[in-house]
């Protein structure tokens, strides 16, 4: 494990992965769309309501028409849980920044491959620090473009809206990205970010997802447990119906 890496990222990013799979599908809470005023309080929330998983949106304004938050934010989520961290670097030069992100406690890390000419030597050094690595393309982006990522990484994830702000509609075109996927890697970790609600959550898991990111439609709720709760049953039927 790299020196300076947290004794509750180190513990968990060797497990990680192959716990999600165990409680796959799940429901994995973005941050960017909590009420930042009291994000304590909302991590706590989302862990009550039974979060396995955090997932946080990492923007530069560059990569994407829109910034977030950085290390320190990262470092103060990781000081109040325990649940894995899933940071997903939207940003143009990730090579930069890898080794803090992991510093500040992420679990997993995943790149764009639109941002690395070659993803693999990126996704093993992520892999040599202790995290998982993941891989994610955009709606527009070919699978074809994964070739030769997949042996390199843990999980990949399928943007279903163009990344930068949320709310957006649900891209049908990640279904058949995701098929592909299960298909061929059936034991790849597939991840699904952008649109998720009541309504796309079934379609997505028949496809082949295990994690489904929501940010927007969970946020927006009252009972935040009664939502992944809902969510993860109508991800269960679609399961049911893929195999």
């Amino acid at each position: 494990m790299f020196p300076g890496v947290p004794d509750t990222a180190s513990m968990s990013s060797l497990r990680v992965v192959d716990d999600l799979h165990v409680a796959a599908p799940l429901v994995a809470p973005s941050l960017l769309a909590c009420d930042f005023a009291r994000l304590g309080d909302e991590i706590r929330r989302v862990e009550e309501a039974g979060a396995k998983v955090l997932h946080l949106d990492i923007m530069d304004g560059h990569f994407v028409p829109n910034l977030s938050f950085g290390i320190p934010v990262v470092k103060a989520i990781r000081r109040v849980t325990k649940l894995p961290l899933d940071v997903h670097l939207m940003i143009s030069e990730p090579a930069r920044y890898v080794r803090q992100f992991r510093e500040a406690g992420a679990d997993l890390l995943t790149i764009h491959v639109e941002a690395v000419p070659d993803p693999r030597a990126l996704l093993d050094e992520i892999r040599t620090s202790g995290a998982a690595a993941g891989i994610s393309l955009n709606p527009p982006t070919p699978l074809e473009k994964l070739d030769g990522c997949l042996d390199h990484c843990d999980l990949v994830l399928v943007m279903s809206v163009m990344p930068g702000f949320g709310g957006q509609e649900f891209q049908p075109v990640a279904l058949e990205k995701l098929r592909r996927l299960r298909k061929s890697h059936p034991n790849l970790l597939l991840s699904v970010d952008g649109g998720l609600n009541r309504d796309t959550a079934g379609a997505a898991a028949e496809a082949g997802a295990d994690v489904m990111v929501a940010g927007s439609a969970l946020f927006s709720q009252n009972d935040y447990g009664r939502f992944i709760q809902e969510m993860t049953g109508l991800a269960r039927v679609g399961k049911e119906v893929q195999v």
